[in-house]
């Protein structure tokens, strides 16, 4: 394995954005489909996010966030800015958002680049707690020069009367899903999953309703996780923390996509 110094660790934030399944069944998630042109994760099925930028952490130590700690508004801004960006989706702001207005903000948001003067044009204010941390992982000694040090966040959108489309640039789909049915779908071969989106998938596989999704994590601290390898049942296998709240902690290294 390298060492962890050869390598650029950049900060990253993504949203696990749920709603209620239309049949009454387990919660449904939204996810994309990065292009195969990405250098990171291309082809694969992942939530939506990305890196945290200066205009994020210029936004943070702007605003009054009531989070106590700029670094970690900054990851939130960014996880409600990238998930705009990427799904036309607006979450993690103070008041109810129209598709038509949606569409407005993501369309000024792709333009300019930046939050902030999108929040100022459409009269808005983040509501970043509304983003529940989840989990962070950093999966240093992966086969990328470039690893992201990624915080997950939760955040419950209720209704599913939204609508959503693809940004067409680092993006191919999106679909929502509930957990279990995103991990049938890899085994099926229809989708692509890195180790770190499938352990988490396995995690969110736990959960009835957003509830009790929001209820596991805030018992739960957020460690970093940094998967290591390992031998497991006689097999080199990549491994994680095992009191990190996740019901799989190993996959065998021949079988584990690492991005």
């Amino acid at each position: 394995m390298e060492s962890a110094s050869t390598h650029e660790e950049i900060p990253a934030a993504t949203l696990v954005v749920f709603r209620h399944a239309r049949d009454g069944g387990p919660p449904e998630i939204l996810m994309v489909v990065r292009s195969r042109d990405m250098s990171f994760a291309g082809g694969m099925a992942v939530f939506p996010g990305g890196r945290v930028d200066a205009a994020d952490r210029a936004l943070a130590a702007a605003i009054d966030h009531g989070l106590g700690d700029d670094d970690e508004a900054a990851h939130r801004i960014a996880a409600v800015r990238e998930t705009i960006e990427e799904t036309g989706l607006s979450v993690g702001l103070t008041r109810k958002i129209d598709a038509s207005e949606a569409a407005r903000i993501r369309d000024d948001l792709i333009a300019c680049g930046e939050l902030a003067p999108v929040l100022d044009r459409h009269d808005l204010a983040l509501d970043l707690a509304a983003l529940v941390p989840f989990a962070r992982w950093c999966p240093r000694g992966m086969k990328h020069n470039r690893i992201f040090d990624t915080r997950f966040y939760l955040i419950d959108l209720g209704t599913g009367a939204v609508d959503i489309a693809i940004d067409r640039t680092e993006n191919t789909r999106l679909f929502w899903t509930s957990a279990q049915a995103a991990l049938d779908a890899a085994d099926k071969g229809d989708i692509s999953l890195i180790f770190p989106t499938r352990r988490n998938l396995e995690r969110l596989a736990l959960f009835s309703d957003f509830a009790e999704a929001r209820s596991h994590a805030e018992s739960i601290p957020v460690r970093t996780i940094v998967p290591q390898i390992g031998d497991r049942e006689g097999r080199p296998s990549l491994t994680i923390l095992e009191d990190a709240g996740y019901p799989v902690t190993h996959e065998p290294l021949d079988e584990a996509l690492r991005g």
